[in-house]
């Protein structure tokens, strides 16, 4: 009988939040920190500090931990049975419940928050995003699906493929998430409303 699974704490960040629930899948599993280390071809010192909540992981190593355990990637990114309790067919999420989520690009100083209780396991997620004011040169992005980015606050440049846009409040983006992109703030804070509509199911590296 695996130990039993630690408690979530409520109103901690969601960094936390994914070490946590890792830790929860991890003995559930009845795997030890070095068995699931070794099978998904990490250090355990590695998978320790993402447990404890020093380390956010890209999400393809997050999708390697996941294959091991046997779960998708996403169940670790969220709280599947909180989005599968919430959703009815509807969801209203209020301005104070917006929520910080852990997401592919949340390494690479991108933000993210839910503006719905059903991003788990939906082909529509949308997100409240925050752009870094730099990125790293060989950092790209691409998943499956389509993109949809709306500028609130702040100029942005964002690239698809080899094309450059600047972007302001008030300018729509679209484009073909296969596409690799990237983008970062300039002359402070950018915010965007972020729709990403991918097939069902697709376990995704999201920016």
């Amino acid at each position: 009988m695996a130990p039993a699974a630690p408690a979530i704490p409520a109103e901690v960040p969601a960094h936390v939040d994914l070490g946590v629930r890792l830790k929860q899948r991890r003995l559930e599993a009845g795997l030890t920190l070095a068995a699931l280390a070794e099978q998904a071809g990490f250090g355990k010192a590695y998978l320790s500090r993402i447990e404890s909540g020093k380390k956010v992981p890209p999400i393809g190593s997050l999708a390697r931990i996941a294959s091991v355990l046997g779960i998708e990637a996403a169940s670790l990114l969220t709280d599947t049975a909180h989005a599968q309790q919430s959703w009815r067919g509807v969801s209203l999420v209020r301005h104070a419940d917006k929520r910080p989520t852990v997401m592919g690009g949340s390494a690479f100083g991108y933000d993210y928050f839910a503006l719905t209780d059903a991003t788990t396991d939906r082909a529509l997620q949308p997100f409240l995003f925050t752009f870094p004011d730099k990125v790293d040169k060989f950092v790209f992005f691409e998943h499956e699906g389509e993109e949809m980015m709306h500028v609130l606050t702040g100029r942005v440049e964002w690239q698809v493929g080899v094309d450059k846009f600047i972007l302001e409040p008030g300018d729509t983006l679209h484009f073909d998430a296969r596409i690799p992109h990237r983008g970062h703030a300039l002359s402070g804070p950018a915010t965007a409303l972020v729709v990403i509509y991918s097939p069902m199911g697709y376990q995704q590296n999201l920016a």
